[in-house]
Protein backbone atom coordinates (compact mmCIF):
# COMPACT_ATOMS: atom_id res chain seq x y z
CA UNK A 1 0.00 0.00 0.00
CA UNK A 2 3.02 2.58 0.75
CA UNK A 3 4.17 2.13 -2.61
CA UNK A 4 0.74 2.92 -4.45
CA UNK A 5 0.42 6.04 -2.00
CA UNK A 6 3.55 7.52 -2.88
CA UNK A 7 3.20 6.86 -6.83
CA UNK A 8 -0.35 8.38 -6.35
CA UNK A 9 1.07 11.09 -4.65
CA UNK A 10 4.78 12.06 -6.51
CA UNK A 11 2.61 12.36 -9.68
CA UNK A 12 -0.04 14.86 -8.20
CA UNK A 13 2.73 17.71 -6.78
CA UNK A 14 5.11 19.61 -7.87
CA UNK A 15 7.95 19.11 -5.30
CA UNK A 16 8.10 14.87 -5.32
CA UNK A 17 11.21 14.56 -3.52
CA UNK A 18 9.43 15.93 -0.29
CA UNK A 19 6.84 13.30 -0.28
CA UNK A 20 7.74 10.59 2.40
CA UNK A 21 4.88 7.56 3.21
CA UNK A 22 5.62 5.75 5.71
CA UNK A 23 2.82 2.47 6.72
CA UNK A 24 2.56 1.16 10.18
CA UNK A 25 0.56 -2.20 10.32
CA UNK A 26 -1.95 -3.58 13.37
CA UNK A 27 -3.65 -6.93 14.00
CA UNK A 28 -6.42 -5.45 12.10
CA UNK A 29 -5.49 -2.54 10.20
CA UNK A 30 -3.15 -0.70 8.03
CA UNK A 31 -2.27 3.21 8.62
CA UNK A 32 -0.45 4.58 5.65
CA UNK A 33 0.57 8.44 6.53
CA UNK A 34 1.25 10.62 3.77
CA UNK A 35 3.53 13.78 4.23
CA UNK A 36 4.04 16.35 1.73
CA UNK A 37 5.08 19.76 0.97
CA UNK A 38 2.84 22.35 2.31
CA UNK A 39 2.89 24.05 -0.84
CA UNK A 40 1.60 20.76 -2.51
CA UNK A 41 -1.40 20.15 0.07
CA UNK A 42 -3.90 21.75 -2.16
CA UNK A 43 -3.27 19.34 -4.87
CA UNK A 44 -3.08 15.95 -2.97
CA UNK A 45 -6.49 17.31 -1.30
CA UNK A 46 -8.04 18.82 -3.83
CA UNK A 47 -11.24 20.89 -3.98
CA UNK A 48 -13.78 19.83 -1.35
CA UNK A 49 -11.05 16.58 -0.42
CA UNK A 50 -12.19 14.91 -4.24
CA UNK A 51 -8.31 14.03 -4.81
CA UNK A 52 -7.94 12.63 -1.10
CA UNK A 53 -11.16 10.76 -1.06
CA UNK A 54 -10.15 9.32 -4.76
CA UNK A 55 -6.61 8.45 -3.51
CA UNK A 56 -8.67 6.19 -0.58
CA UNK A 57 -11.16 4.63 -2.68
CA UNK A 58 -8.02 3.39 -5.06
CA UNK A 59 -6.37 1.81 -1.68
CA UNK A 60 -9.00 0.48 -0.43
CA UNK A 61 -9.94 -1.15 -3.80
CA UNK A 62 -6.62 -2.74 -3.98
CA UNK A 63 -6.27 -3.31 0.10
CA UNK A 64 -9.66 -6.21 -0.35
CA UNK A 65 -7.67 -9.11 -0.80
CA UNK A 66 -5.52 -8.56 2.22
CA UNK A 67 -8.57 -9.03 4.38
CA UNK A 68 -7.23 -5.38 6.81
CA UNK A 69 -8.62 -2.04 6.62
CA UNK A 70 -6.46 0.36 5.38
CA UNK A 71 -6.48 4.14 6.74
CA UNK A 72 -4.64 6.90 4.63
CA UNK A 73 -4.06 9.88 6.38
CA UNK A 74 -2.72 13.20 4.83
CA UNK A 75 -0.41 15.16 7.48
CA UNK A 76 1.40 18.30 7.42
Amino acid sequence: MKDLVEVIAKSLVDHPEEVVVTQTEESNAILVELKVSPSDMGKVIGRQGRIAKAIRTVVKAASSKCDKKVVVEILQ
